[in-house]
């Protein structure tokens, strides 16, 4: 299962910490996507989302702030910016009108000097039209007329956006290759929204540090969510669409989960919305434990609420190699012990930061794809239905008339029955379809019809 990233035009979002960049971006989207808090550096990572805007598709990254001094965090995020604006095809640099021009503003623009790209100057947080007047002196970064904005309550975002799909249609007519020569990329546009639609989704779940993000960069292979000893640098759910030899792949890295008593805070809540958003409609979830701290009760709660989704587990058991043997004995009995609720899903030994089993992955996630497309005929489906039914009636005279299998992605089952079928039993036709039809770990779904509907 080899990888190789799916591009679409991108439009780098960067600035200094705290001068909304992220409210730019949900305005842009007109949903609240990035997390937005009163305080300097929420935003962490570099976060990709879909746009549009009149007919016109991009990709937004919205950065961490870019600070020209700070703590090693600081340093990564501002790596993050700088390699955002290597990836775009035009940069919206975003700067607090309300501050005025900073020395960090000034440093932003030293680097875009070099950008290949239109860079466009976005003065926010204009609220009223008396502050226009300040704007004027932003045109000291070097960079062009800003464009005064509202990010907060949606001024001049219109204009802002014209102008951008303008500067994109006229990047892409000067780059456009000849139709001769090939494809200039893997998919861009309408290729791009299709492959997102099909893509198979995996998210990776787990508590604060368990390493989560490492695991997310080795298997894209790029250093995109940002690696710190310090628990929960990933705020948002970060999502890449990789083409691999089984189509399209979503990952999906989420901020780590901790017990709600221990929120503290608008952004943590809304990260664990977020994650527990993707959890929701995964069709994959990988766990991963922090071996060197065991299974602890919060995982197991992960594990349950992940279970409760109805989304398959892959256990990955991360920092392997920092135990000793005694240690992984004790752990593979936790796993059992704790975790048995969820079946016998795959349990991988890895270590995310040196790549050491981390390729025994991508064989788990090709069969679970492969199950997630299963078709299985409608009459070998009758005949495993009638066998259970045969060896384990439905209680109270519930009866399964007639099955069949109405889509894939993932396998969706009709049962057609005489009356309404107890979640109990449900639960038992699942098991003998997977163990009939080697299902694995896919989510299964299933509508039951009363005769006479």
């Amino acid at each position: 299962m080899g990888a190789g990233v799916i591009v679409n035009p991108v439009v780098a979002v960067v600035g200094r910490p705290n001068v909304g960049k992220s409210t730019l971006v949900n305005r842009i989207l007109g949903r609240r996507e990035a997390i937005v808090e009163e305080r300097p550096g929420v935003t962490r990572d570099r976060k990709a989302v879909d746009a549009e805007w009149q007919g016109r598709n991009f990709t937004l990254l919205d950065t961490g702030g870019w600070s020209a001094s700070g703590d090693e965090l600081d340093a990564k995020v501002s790596a993050q910016a700088e390699r955002a604006v290597r990836e775009a095809d035009a940069v919206l640099f975003v700067v607090d009108a309300s501050v005025g021009m900073t020395a960090d503003d000034e440093q932003v623009a030293r680097v875009l000097y070099s950008a290949d790209v239109p860079v466009m100057v976005v003065a926010n947080k204009i609220d009223h039209a008396a502050q226009a007047d300040s704007v004027w002196e932003l045109l000291g970064l070097g960079l062009g007329t800003p464009h005064q904005v509202s990010a907060l309550h949606g001024r001049g975002t219109g204009d802002l956006l014209e102008e951008l799909v303008a500067r994109l249609d006229a990047a892409s007519a000067s780059t456009t290759p000849d139709p001769e020569s090939g494809p200039a990329s893997d998919m861009t546009g309408e290729g791009l929204a299709a492959a997102a639609a099909e893509a198979f989704s995996v998210v990776l779940v787990g508590r604060p540090n368990a390493g989560k993000s490492t695991l997310f960069n080795c298997l894209i292979g790029e250093d995109r969510a940002i690696v710190h000893d310090l628990p929960g640098t990933t705020r948002d759910a970060i999502d890449t669409l990789i083409e691999t030899d089984e189509g399209p792949v979503r990952f999906i890295d989420t901020a780590g989960m901790r017990r709600r008593a221990r929120i503290d805070s608008g952004t943590e809540y809304y990260s664990l919305v977020r994650a527990l958003r993707a959890v929701d409609t995964a069709d994959v979830a990988l766990l991963v434990i922090d071996s060197s701290v065991g299974v602890t009760h919060q995982d197991q709660r992960l594990a349950e609420r992940v279970d409760a989704a109805g989304c398959p587990v892959v256990v990955l058991l991360n920092k392997w190699d920092l135990i000793d043997t005694e240690t992984r004995l004790d752990l593979g009995r936790d796993v059992d012990d704790r975790l048995g609720f969820l079946g016998d899903p795959p349990v991988l030994r890895i270590s995310a930061l040196s790549g050491k089993g981390v390729t025994r992955l991508w064989p788990s996630l090709s069969m679970a794809v492969a199950e997630y497309r299963t078709r299985i005929p409608t009459r070998r489906v009758n005949e495993v239905v009638r066998a259970a039914q045969s060896a384990q009636p439905a209680p109270a005279g519930a009866r399964i008339l007639y099955a069949t299998q109405v889509a894939t992605d993932p396998p969706t089952f009709t049962l057609f029955a005489n009356r309404t079928l107890p979640r109990t039993y449900l639960r038992y036709i699942e098991r003998k379809l997977r163990e009939s039809f080697d299902l694995g770990v896919t989510a299964l779904k299933f509508r039951v019809r009363r005769r006479d509907e």
